[in-house]
């Protein structure tokens, strides 16, 4: 039980950590940038799922 309590401990500081560093640091996205991630999103997300099926039915 000590184990798990410290395993939560260390996640909640690492993604506070990095929430703040992130609003400290990160720059505003620019929409281009954006355009461009948003084209590959939802073919890699496709992929992913045919892959995961794949996966699944055939291992």
């Amino acid at each position: 039980m000590n184990n798990l309590l410290f395993l939560l401990l260390l996640i909640f500081a690492g993604v506070a950590l990095m929430v703040v560093l992130g609003e400290r640091f990160a720059k505003p996205a620019d929409p281009q940038r954006l355009a461009r991630l948003r084209r590959w999103l939802w073919p890699l997300v496709g992929v992913a799922l045919v892959l995961s099926l794949l996966d699944f039915y055939l291992f």
